[in-house]
């Protein structure tokens, strides 16, 4: 995300290329957050991070359609992003899964 924000123009950079910068950051820390929680806590931090994700993922779609981010480095970033997504809701799966047995 930042050698992209790099690329850009200064209005960009600091209007909605910010935003994914932050949500990235939001969604990582989540993602670690729910790493270290017990089974029973890490339900609420997975639904966020799942939100997190999806948004992420409409944001950048955005950015792509209003030709701020080129075609290549949107195939990219929303291939590492379905691939984010499927695993949060792997782990969610497994950890709900887990917790009503």
């Amino acid at each position: 995300m930042y050698i992209i924000g790099r690329k850009l123009n200064k209005r960009d950079k600091l209007g909605l290329h910010t935003n994914i910068e932050n949500l990235c950051l939001e969604i990582l820390s989540l993602s670690i957050e729910a790493a270290f929680q017990t089974k029973f806590s890490k339900v609420p931090t997975l639904q966020k991070l799942r939100i997190k994700t999806s948004v992420l993922q409409n944001i950048i779609r955005t950015e792509y359609e209003l030709q701020i981010i080129e075609e290549k480095s949107y195939i990219r970033l929303s291939e590492q992003l379905v691939e984010i997504s499927k695993m949060t809701n792997g782990w969610l799966s497994y950890v709900t899964q887990k917790g009503a047995s």
